[in-house]
């Protein structure tokens, strides 16, 4: 009869592989697919060179090709990256420092106008 709780020692060691596991950058997942396409070496090749199992592959290539299908089809809309998202809202947070820091400068400039009584003689 076998176990299916996993002891501790085996979760630690699933635990540290699923933190170790590589991340693939877009650019990387279609160079591969793209090296897969041109078929110099089989996938089984490719995928044992690139650390990546042929499932792994194969969803990455389909999800290239349907990408391809929607862009020649014209549905040029798209969602946003998490990274992409996080850098249009430093963004956003950025220039609303600049804009408030304007502001502040604008307000204090007028009100020393103000207090000043204009120009002193």
């Amino acid at each position: 009869m076998r176990k299916t709780n996993q002891s501790p020692g085996e979760k630690i060691v699933k635990d540290i592989k699923r933190a170790t596991r590589k991340q693939y950058s877009s650019e990387e997942k279609i160079r591969i697919v793209l090296d897969g396409l041109r078929g110099e070496d089989s996938i089984a090749e490719l995928c044992r060179r690139e650390g990546i199992s042929q499932g792994v592959y194969y969803k990455w290539s389909k999800d290239f090709m349907e990408a391809g299908k929607r862009r020649l089809a014209g549905d040029t809309a798209r969602a946003a990256t998490t990274d992409e998202v996080k850098d249009l809202r430093r963004e956003a947070r950025d220039l609303k420092e600049v804009v408030a820091e304007q502001t502040l400068e604008l307000r204090l400039l007028k009100k020393s106008m103000i207090d000043g009584g204009g120009d002193q003689e």
